[in-house]
């Protein structure tokens, strides 16, 4: 027997969670990431991928906001470069990913 789908109107709601993070390129292989966001998040985790370098990983631990830390992508290009961070917030304890190329 066929099951209707569950429409928008059945699923819960959420608000929209706006990414935390602020990166500014100010030197060429030390991107500046910052909490721009109103509150802490936990346990963030900093993996970048390069062909010359293959995969780091960082650890940052908790940031506060305004906080920042320099990504290190020494030893490969910054522009062939991909850098994924993974928080944690505090609000709803679920693990948040976002990914950026320089």
């Amino acid at each position: 027997m066929l099951k209707p789908l569950n429409t928008p109107d059945d699923l819960p709601r959420r608000r929209p969670y706006r990414v935390p993070w602020r990166v500014e390129r100010l030197f060429e292989s030390h991107p500046l990431v910052t909490n721009a966001g109103p509150v802490p998040v936990d346990f963030v985790r900093v993996f970048s991928w390069s062909p010359e370098s293959g995969a780091i990983t960082e650890h940052w631990g908790q940031m506060m906001p305004g906080e920042s830390a320099e990504v290190c992508l020494c030893g490969s290009d910054p522009d062939d470069t991909t850098v994924t961070i993974a928080w944690f917030r505090q609000e709803d304890s679920k693990e948040y990913v976002w990914r950026f190329v320089m």
